[in-house]
């Protein structure tokens, strides 16, 4: 991918059968808000689904919200995914109900962060802008 022009690109996704979508959609705000170009997937997608999107929108990350419980076969399919399609440059975040002790086997996988309840709105913006490619003026 390299450095393009334009704002961050970020894919928020909510993969698996979790129907809880607003965690989702106020992280997707708050990115939109802090002048990200986000693509929202909605609900119920695949881990396909998700990296395809990702990579037809030339995405420089993806934020994916997880609430079921699936996030350690869901989160790995993504990455393994971004693998095989050579898309590994797409950075891999994520937030939901996700016990502590998951928390580092998931990043010793590649995912870069989690965020767990209780994480501001800010944090979640900083994060972003300190570990996603900074973006070019036009």
């Amino acid at each position: 991918m390299g450095v393009a022009a334009g704002p961050i690109r970020v894919v928020v996704a909510k993969p698996g059968l979790d129907g809880h979508d607003r965690g989702a959609k106020v992280i997707a705000r708050a990115l939109r808000d802090a002048g990200m170009e986000v693509i929202y997937t909605g609900l119920h997608q695949t881990p396909e689904q998700i990296v395809d999107t990702a990579i037809q929108e030339d995405a420089d990350a993806i934020g994916l919200s997880i609430l079921s419980g699936a996030h350690n076969t869901l989160f790995a399919a993504v990455l393994d995914l971004l693998r095989q399609r050579d898309a590994e440059d797409i950075l891999v975040f994520g937030g939901g109900i996700i016990p502590e002790d998951d928390i580092a086997p998931l990043k010793e996988k590649g995912v870069a962060a989690i965020f767990t309840p209780g994480a501001t709105m800010a944090s979640v913006v900083e994060w972003v802008r300190e570990n996603v490619r900074q973006p070019t003026e036009a």
